[in-house]
């Protein structure tokens, strides 16, 4: 495997070759060189220039290379030319994205998007595979076995991109009844957004106490897992673990996990999570942000969240404020737990008010009452006290307090009794 990395001539971008080189290792490839080119313009034919196809093609023959991978977006035709001139297989970043993604989509839902993704990229490039068969043009009768092959091919992939679109329909339509649901409750959610491999997954497990997949690599999670997080003073909420963005990303990839991003661009709050340890953390940041415009989330409050303090040398855990006294950033460790609490606190302050509290006694002979409680709040404290009943100390969020105050009978009497002065 050769790696292959063009760069403008006034900037060799080596973090961009990092990264590249990072990804490779992310699908399993062993890497065996790298080279790179100083390009101005992308050329029609080679996208390099014929001197530099001429430099890799020595280089893939002395070193028995049988694939190249370009850090670019190649067109069909110029992979088809590369391939031909290096004699030797040729996939561009997008290829290599798309099979990552495929290595480590582990849902159903996640396979459908990344099969989409992959057969829509797929679609431009069938010429590629029947080049060895006749392909006379010309008119009626003189189309040859491999134009007929290609329509084939171009037939059957059709069919199935438009039932892989389908069945995602069906998926999208299930979230959003799950969003619809958490919505008339009046749950919010709170999505963990970054870039890929900035630790939101060890985050998302650290506040949730699960044991979610995370690895010290990209794009070790694709498929977006969702837990309550309970006990908060603001009441309950619900945390959203999406996918990681990187630059470039395919359009086809973003377009394919529309279903997965709109948790992201219906979320409540945003938690922007950034490894403080990178140096080129503010760039990256910049992505996340194109992406979110992309899809639609940028309307969204976000909380920039710090991580990975535990690289940094002399950088304690603190939560940073502006001057209206609105929560803009949170410095923690996700692997230690170091400043875990500050973010707790900043998501409190930024849903305060979305919910009440009571202490209520509910008598025995109300258990109806004590049912609507535990179904329709979160119990904080519940005591029993023989001869006065239950003494329940609960957080209801808005929606569930108005029904709580609507209730008729002897249960509503109670209520309106002991809330008539809230």
């Amino acid at each position: 495997m050769l790696l292959l990395h063009p760069h403008p001539p006034s900037d060799p971008l080596t973090d961009h070759l990092s990264e590249f080189e990072e990804l490779a290792v992310s699908a399993g490839l062993d890497v065996r060189g790298t080279v790179t080119a100083s390009i101005a313009t992308p050329r029609p034919k080679f996208y390099f220039g014929s001197g530099k196809v001429e430099e890799i093609a020595d280089v893939v023959a002395e070193s028995d290379i049988d694939v190249l991978l370009c850090n670019c977006h190649l067109a069909p035709v110029q992979e088809r030319n590369l391939e031909q001139a290096l004699a030797c297989r040729v996939f561009d970043r997008t290829t290599l994205i798309l099979d990552i993604f495929a290595q480590r989509a582990r849902s159903h839902e996640g396979k459908l998007q990344v099969e989409l993704a992959q057969l829509q990229h797929l679609s431009t490039r069938l010429v590629r595979g029947w080049t060895h068969l006749e392909r006379q043009k010309g008119g009626i009768g003189l189309r040859g076995p491999g134009e007929t092959q290609l329509e084939t091919d171009r037939r059957l992939l059709a069919d199935r991109v438009r039932g892989l679109k389908a069945r995602l329909q069906k998926v999208e339509r299930q979230r959003d009844q799950g969003r619809r649901a958490r919505q008339r409750r009046e749950v919010p959610t709170v999505a963990l957004v970054g870039y890929t491999n900035a630790g939101k997954s060890t985050l998302f497990n650290k506040m949730t106490d699960s044991a979610t997949h995370a690895a010290d690599q990209l794009f070790a999670t694709l498929d977006t897992t969702m837990r309550r997080i309970d006990g908060l003073a603001c009441g309950p909420v619900v945390l959203a673990d999406t996918v990681g963005f990187i630059r470039d990303l395919p359009h086809d990839l973003v377009a394919a996990f529309k279903a997965t991003l709109t948790e992201t661009r219906d979320a409540d709050l945003l938690l922007l999570v950034v490894d403080a340890s990178d140096g080129e953390h503010a760039m990256k940041v910049a992505e996340v942000e194109a992406v979110l415009e992309e899809i639609g989330a940028d309307h969204v409050p976000v909380l920039k969240v710090m991580n990975k303090i535990d690289r940094v040398e002399s950088a304690p855990a603190r939560l940073d404020v502006d001057d209206s006294g609105v929560v803009t950033s949170v410095s923690l460790s996700a692997l230690s737990g170091e400043g875990l609490s500050l973010l707790f606190d900043a998501i409190e302050r930024r849903f305060v008010g979305r919910y009440v509290q009571h202490q209520l006694r509910v008598p025995t002979e109300l258990p109806r009452l004590r049912a609507f409680l535990h179904q329709h709040g979160q119990i904080l404290n519940e005591n029993f006290v023989e001869g006065e009943g239950w003494l329940v100390d609960a957080i209801m969020d808005n929606a569930s307090d108005r029904k709580l105050r609507a209730l008729d009978g002897a249960e509503g009497r109670c209520i309106r009794d002991q809330l008539v002065n809230h």
